[in-house]
């Protein structure tokens, strides 16, 4: 471990960083896949799963978590790719999915009739690998030809292989062919690609992704693909976008600088040509207009513009330079924010997010002057949008039809077509209650942290709960990378968590989105401490109001928020009885050389920077964590082929804790990718450990 005089001595700007004077004990562990890392990983396994899974609770908890994670009448969400809707489905007989697709006049029918396209686990027997579906970029208008991404066991590294979806088999001869690695592709026409991959040395960033983007003419081997566009190696990554709307064809490089700023070229008349925009402006073409979204104040001449803010332009006038005609289409305030929005062919349709609550707005494009309204909606709860606009169509029936679905806490998702211009909404999906919600309660309250920021947080009561302090009680948080928390439906926690009488608590503290950039922002690199004590507030105040009391309040997050869950029960040990610590980051003296840990260095700060590890090592689990102190037992979980937070982090806490004589049980999955399972069997299985470990520790 690092001493704090190794710490004192890297202080000054001009000496070594702090994590470089004292030797890590445990960093043999990093070794993914070596041999003593491996038996590491089998025996702590093997202890979690004997105390764990001889619960009283845990058959009866895998029995109903994976029957929700297979039931029937989950709603089949759809990618439209023009006649067909395409869907992946999973379920106990198809555990790694069925890529198949149906038109929107079965799907609207309760029993649609669905076509076969790939069958994944099929693939994976013939071909003696467990291929993981990763997804599928297809060249419209008819969508025969695809490029289909397969990743082993669910890592975020996957091959590539050309896919024909009329005849539904693999193409054999002259085919766009990718080994593994973290790829990305873009058609250019049908016989040329766009490709960014690991194309040997100096090819990918320090994040691991693609550095440079090659144009791969069809017939040609890989290594004769031109060179059409490179970013740096300290880039987060390069990348293409082709958009090939009929009358509007555009192709947009882009170079990420860190995670929330970039770089975006227009390729014209051959030529690259850079969007004069703010690097953390991001940018949309649609059509003759142009979408920015600042995620910083923007002055533009005699106007500022707020970030978070919703601009609409025209796109040959922002090219030639004009700026005077900015429309603004939303603008922020304390409690609202741009949560997303979708496009039909004439209708920009605003999800806006108020108090954490979704409300819908529409903006209409099909008179000679844009004009605005409010659409009525389910309120509140959440609500998410998808168009069903395809712009490669020349002509499009479904040209102002979009999906909107809705849910809550105790509400089971409704998914809806929606016609733009219109209140109106066709009920397509619904699903059964998964769990009695019957006497059950969500109510919204308000923590204050150490700086007096006032700190929303929703509490879900079971049937019978009273303010006693009796309740067990489960807090869930994340606060990072602008991602917001959402009142959601969730079957396994009903049936795990609420209908045996647990409380349920979501906290949408700051590094999170629900209140816009700002929100972030406040709590980024320098100011990352803020996540953590408004994730303590919520706690305090949840004992204080006798929701419940530390014997019975446990906490759970994963990746960012295992970082959340890592650096809190650190600080405040006395005021947790379980931490579920899922695929988290915890050593943050070496995040940054691990996997894609580079990448996010916008959001924590450079280590090697001894003024940032100063303010980054007052936080870091791994260096923060001390023997003699009481901490609760913590259950740590991750993935062996999780390549994008590496499983190090888990598996160095757990042994360094093991050490100083703590407590404590960890489960790694040897598959699963970031998410943790690679298919609802082993989702179940993990699932039901960490919530008979949830009981094991709360109970009355």
């Amino acid at each position: 471990m690092f001493t704090e005089t190794a710490m004192a001595q890297a202080s000054s700007p001009t000496a070594a960083p702090a994590v470089q004077q004292s030797p890590d004990p445990y960093q043999w562990l990093e070794e993914v896949q070596g041999e003593r890392a491996l038996a590491w990983v089998r025996e702590r396994n093997a202890v979690s799963a004997k105390v764990l899974q001889s619960r009283p609770e845990y058959k009866g908890l895998r029995q109903d978590l994976a029957g929700v994670l297979n039931a029937k009448d989950r709603i089949p969400y759809v990618k439209r790719m023009g006649p067909w809707l395409y869907n992946l489905w999973q379920d106990e007989q198809n555990k790694r999915g069925l890529w198949r697709r149906t038109t929107l006049a079965e799907y609207q029918k309760a029993q649609p009739q669905w076509e076969t396209v790939l069958d994944i686990d099929a693939l994976g027997a013939a071909e003696k690998e467990n291929w993981v579906y990763a997804g599928s970029s297809c060249l419209g208008p008819d969508y025969r030809r695809c490029l289909i991404s397969l990743s082993r066991g669910g890592a975020d590294a996957h091959v590539v292989r050309e896919f024909d979806t009329q005849t539904k088999t693999f193409v054999s001869e002259q085919a766009f062919v990718l080994p593994e690695a973290k790829s990305s592709v873009d058609w250019m026409d049908a016989n040329t690609v766009y490709v960014g991959t690991d194309f040997g040395p100096g090819s990918l960033t320090d994040s691991g992704y693609p550095r440079v983007i090659k144009r791969w003419q069809r017939g040609t081997p890989l290594s004769a693909a031109t060179t059409v566009f490179e970013g740096e190696a300290q880039d987060v990554a390069a990348g293409v976008m082709v958009d090939h709307a009929p009358g509007y064809p555009r192709t947009l490089f882009s170079r990420a600088l860190d995670f929330y700023n970039q770089a975006s070229f227009l390729l014209q008349d051959g030529k690259l040509v850079k969007l004069d925009l703010p690097s953390d402006a991001q940018p949309h073409f649609w059509g003759d207009k142009l979408l920015i979204e600042p995620r910083s104040d923007w002055q533009v001449g005699p106007q500022k513009f707020s970030a978070g803010s919703l601009l609409l332009t025209d796109a040959a006038a922002f090219l030639r330079g004009e700026r005077a005609q900015f429309q603004v289409l939303f603008a922020p305030t304390a409690t609202r924010s741009l949560a997303g929005y979708t496009l039909t062919q004439k209708h920009l349709i605003l999800n806006v997010s108020d108090q954490v609550a979704s409300r819908l707005e529409e903006w209409s494009f099909t008179g000679a002057t844009p004009t605005h309204r409010l659409i009525k909606a389910p309120f509140p709860g959440t609500l998410s949008l998808a168009s069903l606009h395809d712009n490669e169509l020349p002509q499009d029936e479904l040209a102002n039809n979009y999906l909107v679905n809705y849910a809550d806490f105790l509400t089971p998702d409704t998914l809806y077509l929606a016609q733009a211009g219109s209140d109106e909404r066709q009920a397509l999906k619904s699903r059964e209650p998964l769990f009695n919600a019957g006497g059950m309660k969500a109510e919204q309250f308000f923590a204050t942290s150490r700086d007096g920021t006032r700190v929303p947080y929703f509490v879900v009561w079971p049937a019978g709960a009273k303010a006693n302090g009796k309740n067990p009680t489960l807090l869930y948080g994340y606060g990072g990378f602008e991602a917001s928390m959402q009142p959601g439906y969730s079957g396994g926690r009903g049936r795990a968590w609420l209908q045996r009488g647990g409380v349920f608590v979501l906290a949408n503290i700051r590094g999170g989105g629900e209140f816009g950039p700002s929100w972030h922002q406040a709590a980024i690199k320098a100011n990352k401490q803020r996540s953590y004590d408004d994730f303590i507030a919520v706690a305090e105040d949840l004992i204080k109001r006798k929701v419940t009391a530390p014997k019975h309040l446990g906490i759970m997050g994963g990746s960012n928020g295992g970082l959340l869950m890592g650096a809190t029960f650190v600080q405040r040990p006395e005021l947790f009885n379980a931490v579920v610590c899922q695929v988290p980051l915890l050593d943050m003296s070496r995040y940054h050389k691990l996997l894609a840990g580079a990448s996010w260095m916008a959001e924590y700060g450079d280590p090697d920077k001894a003024e940032e590890w100063d303010f980054i090592r007052k936080y870091s689990p791994y260096q923060n964590v001390k023997k003699g102190v009481k901490y609760p037992k913590v259950l740590f979980t991750t993935s062996t082929r999780d390549d994008r937070v590496h499983p190090a982090h888990a598996r160095k806490m757990a042994a360094l804790m093991q050490a100083q004589g703590h407590d404590l049980l960890y489960f790694e999955n040897i598959e699963g990718g970031h998410g943790g399972a690679a298919d609802n069997e082993q989702r179940a299985t993990l699932q039901a450990m960490e919530y008979a470990y949830l009981w094991q520790q709360l109970k009355r």
